[in-house]
């Protein structure tokens, strides 16, 4: 007897693990975010720039710095086949500052603004509103040290989120510069020193590489030691605490709400003076962070420019679309087609593919399934598109050298001249718009 054959099983593609599909009715959640984002840029003066999801290692390195999470753990680092050593952007600033300074933008006026949104990538663990492969919308000003544009950057972010009517609270702190912040990290190393045993693995671990990022902890042993640490705010030197001030009275100025935190230092070791996040009201803490940033005034010189102040913020966009559909807040629909056009036999095929591009360079919002060739099938896709007409053409109509237009609420039928088309639907169309207007009383 004849072994039986073996059926080979098909593979099955799936998703990578932490990347995410925007299927089509997702789409106008994005959409409505990119032109948020774009009417914010516009109103505040920021221009858009786009640069490569993939660098040298070594910028993410020396900017984001060699001890942070991000570089030692999350990063997709690799050698390609010409050894050059590349990763996938984690973050967006970096390369924006690479960008100014390999395309001269430091010659322009100063300050320059600029914002990005695009796909960022990080290995960490995928959880709710958190993907490897996210996206971030981002604003940098590149070139000012003067504290209302702290305010002007904190605000455009506040400003993102009050468009959906989400409750959100700004957590503010100053993290100081090169000559005050080492002794406030001093004095919080011997403090650390002192309760070690006490603290989580992760935070004795972070206790000699990084211990600014202690602060940041949301381990529940860490919390007792946190709420009594010495806070940088108290070693601010006199000129960052006069920045510091000045930003404060901007935001009161602005009527913008915020509240002192400590604990806000980000994970990244180009911040300095001003640090910031935007989080949810419903829970403060980590996972109810939005968006967040700070300056960086010494990164353009750490990659190789002048010393030249700068401050941004980005934003998860995924965590935003998320909070509008936790909302009642209602994003615009896609706009419907208003007309199907239907055809019956082949050479009323070949002549409405023509007349569709005449339809749709006329502004009008025209669909069609040229696939199909009987009416009812054509019908029913036209109903469940809800489109107030439909144009049938059939051979009848050809020999004629008419059109049928079908109004689709109520069945009438109505036979026009075919070189009538275009201005009889526009007619029709008119006159729809008018009778849905509710009446006044």
């Amino acid at each position: 007897m004849l072994p039986k054959k073996e059926v080979k099983k098909r593979k099955e593609f799936q998703l990578v693990k932490g990347m995410k599909d925007i299927l089509p009715e997702e789409q106008r959640y994005w959409d409505f975010a990119r032109s948020l984002v774009d009417r914010l840029a516009r109103q505040y003066g920021f221009k858009k720039i786009e640069t490569p999801i993939l660098e040298f290692s070594d910028l993410f390195v020396r900017a984001v710095g060699q001890t942070t999470d991000i570089v030692e753990k999350e990063m997709y680092a690799f050698t390609d086949q010409g050894d050059d050593h590349l990763a996938l952007r984690p973050e967006g600033t970096a390369g924006v500052v690479r960008a100014y300074l390999e395309h001269g933008l430091q010659t322009l006026p100063q300050p320059v603004k600029l914002f990005y949104f695009g796909p960022m990538f990080r290995r960490d663990n995928p959880q709710a509103g958190r993907f490897r492969q996210h996206w971030q919308f981002g604003f940098e000003v590149i070139g000012e040290t003067d504290a209302i544009i702290d305010a002007q950057i904190i605000l455009i972010a506040y400003k993102f989120y009050q468009a959906i009517n989400l409750p959100v609270s700004l957590q503010i702190n100053s993290i100081g510069c090169l000559s005050c912040r080492p002794v406030f990290e001093n004095e919080l190393k011997d403090y650390l020193k002192k309760r070690k045993s006490k603290l989580s693995i992760i935070s004795q671990e972070r206790l000699f590489k990084n211990p600014l990022r202690i602060l940041d902890s949301k381990e529940k042993e860490d919390q007792p030691i946190i709420a009594e640490a010495p806070q940088q705010i108290d070693f601010l030197c006199e000129e960052c605490k006069n920045h510091f001030i000045q930003v404060l009275e901007y935001l009161d100025e602005l009527e913008v709400p915020y509240a002192l935190n400590s604990s806000i230092v980000r994970g990244l070791d180009y911040y300095s003076r001003t640090t910031f996040e935007i989080w949810t009201q419903k829970e403060e803490g980590r996972q109810s962070a939005l968006g967040g940033g700070g300056r960086y005034d010494g990164l353009v010189s750490l990659l190789g420019g002048l010393e030249t102040p700068a401050i941004g913020f980005a934003c998860g966009v995924e965590r935003f679309i998320n909070q509008i559909k936790e909302t009642d807040f209602k994003v615009p629909e896609e706009a419907r087609p208003e007309i199907f056009l239907a055809q019956l036999g082949a050479a009323a095929r070949k002549k409405s593919v023509l007349l569709f591009e005449e339809l749709t360079k006329a502004g009008l919002k025209v669909v069609e399934n040229f696939s199909k060739s009987g009416l009812k099938p054509q019908l029913e896709i036209a109903d469940k598109l809800k489109v107030k007409f439909t144009l049938i053409l059939g051979q009848k109509e050809i020999i004629d050298g008419t059109i049928m237009i079908r109004d689709m609420e109520n069945g009438i039928q109505e036979v026009v001249d075919f070189g009538k088309t275009i201005p009889e639907i526009k007619k029709r169309l008119e006159k729809s718009v008018v009778n849905d207007q509710p009446e006044k009383v």
